[in-house]
């Protein structure tokens, strides 16, 4: 299963909404050293009740755009 993601790291509470096929994923944690997209990852693979193993980040690292994968 793929999913669109836009993340905005360093916000004041974290909260997810859904416009489209996009979630927008706010989070507390800065994009620094990797913390955004594995706090990004944590709350997709709960969402979805996945463990956090099998969701993966596919293309956007860097980016606030992302595109997740999230395995069997």
């Amino acid at each position: 299963m793929y999913i669109k993601v836009f993340v905005t790291p360093d916000a004041k509470r974290e909260r997810v909404e859904e416009k489209g096929e996009t979630l927008l994923i706010s989070v507390k944690e800065p994009a620094l050293g990797n913390r955004a997209n594995d706090r990004v990852r944590e709350i997709v693979a709960e969402r979805f009740g996945k463990p956090f193993g099998k969701v993966r980040i596919l293309t956007g690292h860097r980016s606030r755009g992302k595109m997740l994968s999230i395995t069997s």
